[in-house]
């Protein structure tokens, strides 16, 4: 089963129709039929709230959560291990501390980074990523 990684960009990019947005919905719709598994970082779930509330309000925000809460999206804990390696990533790249737990968590779990963020242009060589 292919594994991938969301961040931010990506669950934005889905939830406004944005560019991306097609590749974005047949990822979920192959975590829906088994043959893909999705991961998001607590940190970046936070942080497509926050942008989410700060540009359309509560309202937005809460329905931008509930729609990602009707599929099989792994949300996983900032814990140690995850933790060190986002900082790492950090000090090492030129990029926002919520973009290190996305990339971190897609080396932890091997999986496919999902972004349009150029951010993450520095990470080409250390993480697999799909561009939207």
């Amino acid at each position: 089963m292919k594994k991938y990684v969301l961040d931010s960009y990506a669950l934005i990019a889905y939830a406004e129709g944005e560019k991306g947005a097609d590749e974005v919905a047949e990822l979920l719709k192959d975590s829906l039929s088994g043959k893909a598994e999705i991961f998001l970082c607590v940190i970046n779930w936070g942080e497509m709230y926050y942008i989410a509330l700060r540009e359309g309000g509560k309202e937005r925000a809460e329905l931008y959560k509930n729609t990602f809460a009707r599929y099989p999206i792994s949300i996983i804990d900032a814990g140690k291990e995850l933790t060190l390696q986002a900082a790492q990533f950090k000090a090492a790249h030129k990029m926002s501390y919520a973009d290190a737990f996305a990339a971190a968590l897609a080396k932890i779990k091997k999986a496919t980074l999902v972004t349009g963020d150029k951010e993450f242009k520095s990470m080409d060589r250390e993480i697999k990523i799909s561009w939207i």
